[in-house]
């Protein structure tokens, strides 16, 4: 019997590779396209798949095993295409941990993709700027992230290590691939972007409560420049299966920093804001994927 998203898949502990390889085997034997680049989007960036043409879509609750996406924004299904001739495939929709979904059922996808013969990994986010020279609206190119819920533990490689997908102690100072960095700033000035465009670190928490005053100070202490609750434990698991990975997080609100201030943090404006910029970072991606 076929497991769904419906049978409960935050309740699993750990995946075997046999698991992972399901799923592939299912997605490549109901689809004829084999993507080298899979796009994960974030809250209300999911228009990136609908750029795909040639398209086939799967809704996620009837792909074998695969989580479901249960937060406003995030379609839910998963689409093969070509996005400016280049094979891809497009989650609408990720997973996270305040969904109640472990660490490990929150990177479900990216092994599947790496399966599927993936090799670079686009991530996008909404994020709040931590950074005072940022501005709402912003595009911010990911240089590093600072891992929170991995100082506690909840790292995605805990556990028994599988060599077909990577070492046991894999590298993160290189997550973020320098060459689609720059390759990223290069389309960005052609496509009339570079004035939004901003490169920092990225900082994940758990959520699903936004930062308190004191928290986002700290993060600023400790080097963030943006701060969201996803995008980190998938690009773990990306690199240590070997992905080049490049990450964007659209700034969608400011944090509150002041005591005095009377500005509230709400996922309405999160999604408000993706609204007024998301063709542009759909440009972006879609321009920098055809140079792949």
């Amino acid at each position: 019997m076929e497991t769904t998203a419906s049978s409960s898949p935050s309740s699993r502990c750990s995946y075997s590779y046999e698991d992972y390889k399901e799923t592939a085997d299912w997605l490549l034997t109901h689809t004829k396209k084999r993507p080298k680049v899979a796009i994960i989007c974030g809250s209300g960036l999911g228009g990136l798949g609908d750029l795909l043409e040639d398209k086939t879509m799967f809704s996620y609750k009837d792909i074998p095993r695969f989580p479901a996406s249960t937060v406003p924004g995030h379609a839910g299904q998963l689409v093969f295409g070509k996005l400016q001739g280049c094979e891809c495939v497009c989650m609408q929709g990720r997973f996270h941990f305040y969904e109640g979904y472990n660490v490990q059922t929150v990177t479900y996808p990216v092994r599947v993709f790496f399966l599927l013969g993936v090799e670079t990994l686009i991530v996008t986010n909404a994020a709040g700027g931590l950074n005072g020279a940022f501005n709402v609206g912003d595009i911010m190119l990911i240089r590093d992230h600072i891992n929170t819920p991995g100082f506690a533990g909840q790292n995605p490689l805990c556990g028994h290590n599988d060599e077909r997908f990577g070492v046991r102690f894999p590298c993160m100072s290189d997550a973020y691939d320098q060459e689609l960095r720059v390759l990223a700033r290069q389309t960005a000035e052609e496509q009339g972007c570079s004035s939004f465009l901003q490169e920092g670190v990225y900082c994940m928490l758990a959520g699903p409560t936004y930062e308190t005053i004191a928290e986002c100070r700290a993060l600023q202490m400790l080097g963030a420049d943006a701060v969201g609750m996803s995008t980190v434990p998938e690009v773990v698991v990306a690199r240590h299966c070997g992905l080049r990975v490049l990450g964007l997080s659209l700034v969608t609100n400011k944090v509150v920093m002041d005591y005095e201030s009377s500005d509230r943090a709400n996922h309405e404006e999160v999604l408000k804001t993706t609204q007024h910029r998301a063709q542009d970072l759909q440009r972006l991606v879609s321009h920098l994927v055809a140079k792949f």
